[in-house]
């Protein structure tokens, strides 16, 4: 299958998600494949290519303009464990900082949010040295702006992931 202005896609029988051509980016995603779900099956197969298209253009800074956030998660895992018995735990002074203790995953799931206003979303499984089990969780809204991030788990938003209207917009709900 090919999308126009993207590339050709393959499709994986298991899944039934369609993979995307490896493309390099700009820091911090060095490279990246598209992998698209239930994009046969959607009736505006065009807003994922406008989605894909605006995270090629814009999505590395998007991700640079939430450091702050990503700095507050790495906070709240500090207070949460006793960082003097993890050898390993990492010591981040300042939010800029951050970027040399995660790894961007190199698959940017692209799906159509099914709930709220079902718009389409690319979110991304990233590693991270202070929270190895959850990683950390970036989703970005019709692939221009992060929206949610977070440990890992597969919601969209705040909102679906809580259940509660008013997390709508709020980027990182702080873990308590």
């Amino acid at each position: 299958m090919k999308i126009e202005d993207i590339g050709d896609f393959d499709h994986d029988p298991q899944f039934d998600w369609y993979y995307g051509p490896v493309e390099s980016g700009e820091p911090p995603i060095p490279q990246f494949r598209f992998v698209l779900e239930e994009y046969l099956e959607d009736k505006n197969q065009s807003e994922f290519r406008t989605a894909m298209l605006n995270f090629r253009s814009n999505g590395s800074k998007a991700i640079k303009a939430a450091e702050e956030h990503i700095f507050e998660y790495y906070k709240d895992i500090t207070n949460l464990i006793d960082t003097e018995d993890e050898e390993d735990f990492p010591l981040i002074k300042s939010s800029r900082d951050v970027w040399s203790y995660l790894r961007i995953g190199d698959e940017v799931l692209v799906s159509r949010r099914p709930y709220g206003d079902k718009k389409i979303y690319l979110s991304i499984e990233c590693g991270c040295d202070w929270e190895e089990e959850h990683g950390l969780q970036i989703v970005l809204k019709e692939g221009m702006t992060v929206n949610k991030l977070g440990p890992y788990d597969g919601h969209l938003t705040n909102s679906d992931a809580y259940d509660v209207e008013e997390y709508e917009n709020i980027v990182y709900k702080k873990i308590t």
